[in-house]
């Protein structure tokens, strides 16, 4: 659709100045060819620039005609663009200014953007009546040599439906091109070889076809001369060739040719398949709501013939009720505006106060269970040591005091986890003013830890850097983050190995801690961060861990992520800008 629709406004818009004098000045001629390649290239920056020029120009010379034919440009350049609300906005404005002008010559205009707007959006008999309107205004006016374009666009119509009307359209429309347009009659001929490809008459498109490239060989063009390379590769058994030709030149109408030419060539899926495509782009849901909407500017364009005949009274009174409408219209929109503003705020409302209800209930779902168990163990061993009867030896009593600290610092440990992610969504800006020697950290912090993990597992610091690098940054939040890290590898291997590594660019610091433990699945890499989100809820801890750390990393100016490509277990990559110290 899109190049007909190119070919047939451009032509229009250049014979529209015929017989003008200024037609051939360089002047004219350099502002109408600037606004047809800035059409025909779809370029929204070039075209719209070089059709104001040329419309003044025109507004100059006083052409109208001229003029308002350029306005059908734009029109049909939002058409093709697929603007297509934009594009019945804009044929509205231009039947209104008809009509205001009282330029009846020329409201053949207004119907024939209105049949174009109807094909696009499938109205295929109303496209072709509003077609055959503007031929008979056409006529009454005395634009013939105009005319061979509408009748191509009824052509395009019916081509389908009833390709020997098609035919007859073609011929009519080449005798009147011959009469007053001869420069169409090469266009033509050529639509009229493309039928005979669409009616599966292959004899007379291979003579149309040799006809068309000894013009080419003369120095003629046509609008539909890909079209014709394309069929005839199809033509020759070149269906893939001739396929991908179409993709790649036909745009909108690629589909609709692809889908005939694998139907010429028998295979009958790939056809399938495309016309599957091609049916449902058709059947959008934007054209349903364009479709009835043309019926409204149907009706404006019928008021037209109305108009004229009323009184001045009643364009006063219309007037009167256009303004109450729009007063009301107002009103019921400010009503509206107001509602949704409110709505809006009570569901924002609503959904803190759910968030906040939730977060509640994960807090104490999450702590009965975590607080519980660590106290009931801490309270079971003190009950054992103060009973009297109870006389269990040394070795015994230090197990029971060595699993009363451990438990006494897992609570400890859970309360520093809340008190400082509460602290940390409270504090504003973030001191960074201490300067770490970033390989003696890790190693103290690699060392902190040794003693906690798994037998066999070993625990490595792999640096890069060299011991003389420092980092300004706030040591504490820095070495708290990695912490978090190493206390989850930890936990979390087994056997094999846990490293730390490290490494800097001109720009960026980068520290990763990886290890050879469960993993993380690849759909839970952002969920891990979420507040008291754990994978395996029999682990000890309450899901805070890593939650408080990307908000630690986050107020340090970094960021962090699980690197989902690692497959061996997890690996947690944290980023801090180095420009910002």
């Amino acid at each position: 659709m899109r190049r007909i629709l190119t070919a047939v406004i451009l032509l229009l818009g250049t014979l529209a100045v015929q017989g003008e004098d200024y037609k051939t000045t360089p002047e004219y001629l350099a502002l109408r060819d600037s606004m047809q390649h800035g059409f025909n290239s779809g370029d929204s920056a070039r075209f719209y620039p070089a059709l104001q020029n040329l419309e003044d120009y025109l507004l100059e010379q006083g052409d109208l005609h001229a003029y308002y034919t350029q306005r059908c440009n734009e029109v049909v350049f939002l058409m093709n663009n697929q603007r297509i609300f934009e594009a019945y906005k804009l044929a509205r404005q231009l039947s209104k200014e008809l009509q205001e002008r009282k330029l009846d010559k020329e409201m053949y205009m207004a119907y024939n953007m209105l049949g174009h707007l109807n094909r696009y959006c499938g109205n295929k008999e109303t496209a072709k009546d509003l077609f055959k309107k503007v031929i008979k205004m056409m006529e009454k006016a005395g634009y013939y040599e105009s005319m061979p374009p509408i009748y191509l666009n009824i052509v395009n119509v019916e081509i389908d439906d009833d390709p020997e009307e098609a035919r007859q359209l073609l011929d009519s429309a080449l005798a009147i091109a011959r009469k007053y347009s001869p420069e169409r009659v090469f266009d033509i001929e050529s639509r009229r070889t493309l039928s005979y490809f669409n009616a599966g008459d292959m004899d007379h498109f291979r003579e149309g076809y040799k006809k068309y490239r000894e013009g080419v060989a003369q120095g003629k063009s046509s609008v539909h001369g890909r079209s014709m390379e394309i069929y005839y590769e199809a033509l020759e058994g070149n269906t893939d060739k001739a396929v991908e030709m179409a993709r790649e030149l036909l745009s909108d109408d690629g589909t609709e040719a692809v889908t005939m030419i694998y139907e010429r060539a028998g295979r009958w899926q790939e056809a399938y398949q495309s016309l599957k495509r091609q049916t449902e782009a058709s059947d959008s849901v934007n054209n349903v709501i364009l479709s009835n909407t043309m019926q409204g500017f149907r009706d404006e364009l019928s008021l037209y013939d109305i108009e004229r005949k009323t009184a001045k009274a009643r364009t006063i009174t219309m007037a009167i009720i256009i303004v109450l409408l729009l007063l009301l219209t107002a009103a019921l929109g400010y009503i509206m505006f107001s509602h949704r503003r409110n709505m809006r705020l009570l569901k924002r409302a609503y959904e803190r106060a759910l968030e906040s209800d939730k977060m509640k209930s994960a807090f104490l779902q999450n702590m009965s269970h975590e607080v519980r168990t660590p106290l009931n163990i801490i309270g079971g061993f003190a009950q054992v040591l103060a009973n009297p009867e109870l006389t269990p030896d040394a070795s015994g009593r230090k197990a029971m005091a060595e699993t009363i600290i451990k438990n006494t610092n897992i609570i400890t440990s859970q309360i520093d986890e809340m008190l400082e992610l509460a602290k940390g969504e409270a504090a504003g800006e973030v001191r960074k003013d201490d300067t770490v020697a970033v390989n003696e950290l890790l190693s103290l912090l690699a060392a902190s830890y040794r003693e906690q993990t798994s037998p066999g597992v070993v625990l490595n610091v792999a640096s890069q850097l060299d011991d003389s690098f420092t980092y300004v940054t706030h040591r504490d939040l820095l070495k708290r983050a990695i912490a978090v890290l190493l206390d989850n590898a930890v936990k979390n291997t087994t056997k094999g190995s846990v490293t730390v590594r490290a490494e800097a660019s001109d720009s960026l610091l980068t520290l990763t801690v990886e290890d050879t433990g469960v993993g993380i699945p690849a759909e839970d890499a952002e969920r891990i961060f979420e507040r008291f989100f754990k994978l395996d809820t029999f682990k000890t801890g309450l899901g805070l861990g890593l939650t408080l750390c990307r908000n630690i990393i986050t107020r340090l100016g970094g960021n962090i992520h699980l690197d989902t490509t690692y497959c061996i277990g997890a690996r947690f990559v944290i980023n801090l800008p180095i420009s910002e110290n």
